[in-house]
C-alpha cells in the first residue's frame, strides 16, 4: 500500500536579498521536502545571486509587484526592514550619523510596506504570517528609534498591531541584536515584553533567528 507524504508547505519570504532573509529563504530551499520556498528581493542582482527560479524582484509599496508571488502560499514570512546608512566614518569615540534613504524610511518600509503584505496575504487566503522584529518595541525612548529620525521600532510596533487585529494566524519574533556569526552554537532564551533587555547579553546570530522562523 502506497502512501501519501504530506505536501510541502509554500513559503513566500520577502526581503529575501538582505542578510537575515537570504539565510531564511536557503534554509527553506535546502529543506525541500517540508517547504516549497518562493522570494522576494529588490533588486535584479539579487535574484541572480538566490538561484532566479521561484525569486521575484518587487517593491514592498508597489503591491501589484507582490500578487502574483503572494498567491497559493500558505506562510509568509516578512523579513523586510528600512535599514540606515551611515552619512559619513565618524571620529574616533564619537557615534557615527545616521539616515534613511528616500522611500526607506520606516513609516514607508516597516509600518505601510508590512501593512501592504498582511493585507495582500489575507486577501489571498495565506494562513499564517511571521515577522521578525526587534526587542526594544516597548520603550518609545529606546535609542534605536532615534536613528536617522526614523523611529524606527514605533512603526515596526505599529505593524505588528495591525497583524494582530487583522485576524490571520501570526507569530512574531523579537530577536535582540543581529550577529554575522554562525548559528546553532548557542543556548537561547525566549521571553516577552523586552523583559531580556535587562540583560548584559542580549544579541543573538542572524542564522539562529533564521531558524527559529521556520
Amino acid at each position: 500500500m502506497s502512501v501519501s507524504l504530506p505536501k510541502p508547505i509554500r513559503v513566500f519570504v520577502t526581503g529575501a536579498g538582505g542578510r537575515t532573509g537570504k539565510l531564511v529563504f536557503n534554509k527553506l530551499k535546502s529543506r525541500s521536502e517540508h517547504f516549497s520556498v518562493k522570494g522576494l528581493v529588490r533588486r535584479q542582482e539579487q535574484k541572480q545571486e538566490l538561484g532566479n527560479k521561484d525569486v521575484y524582484v518587487g517593491d514592498i509599496s508597489q503591491p501589484n509587484t507582490l500578487q502574483e508571488a503572494m498567491q497559493d502560499s500558505d506562510k509568509l514570512v516578512i523579513v523586510t526592514s528600512a535599514v540606515p546608512k551611515m552619512k559619513q566614518k565618524p571620529a574616533e569615540g564619537q557615534r557615527p550619523e545616521m539616515y534613511f534613504e528616500e522611500g526607506g524610511m520606516p513609516e514607508t518600509v516597516d509600518w505601510l510596506g508590512q501593512k501592504t503584505q498582511i493585507d495582500l496575504a489575507k486577501e489571498a487566503g495565506v494562513k499564517q504570517v511571521v515577522i521578525v522584529g526587534s526587542m526594544g518595541g516597548t520603550d518609545e525612548n529606546h535609542m534605536l528609534n532615534s536613528i536617522g529620525n526614523g523611529k524606527i521600532l514605533i512603526w515596526k510596533r505599529k505593524a505588528e498591531q495591525y497583524l494582530i487585529d487583522s485576524g490571520v494566524p501570526y507569530t512574531i519574533i523579537h530577536a535582540g541584536g543581529l550577529l554575522d556569526k554562525s548559528g546553532g552554537q548557542r543556548e537561547l532564551t525566549v521571553g516577552k515584553n523586552d523583559e531580556f533587555l535587562k540583560l548584559k547579553v542580549r544579541s543573538i546570530p542572524r542564522e539562529d533567528v533564521a531558524e527559529v522562523m521556520l
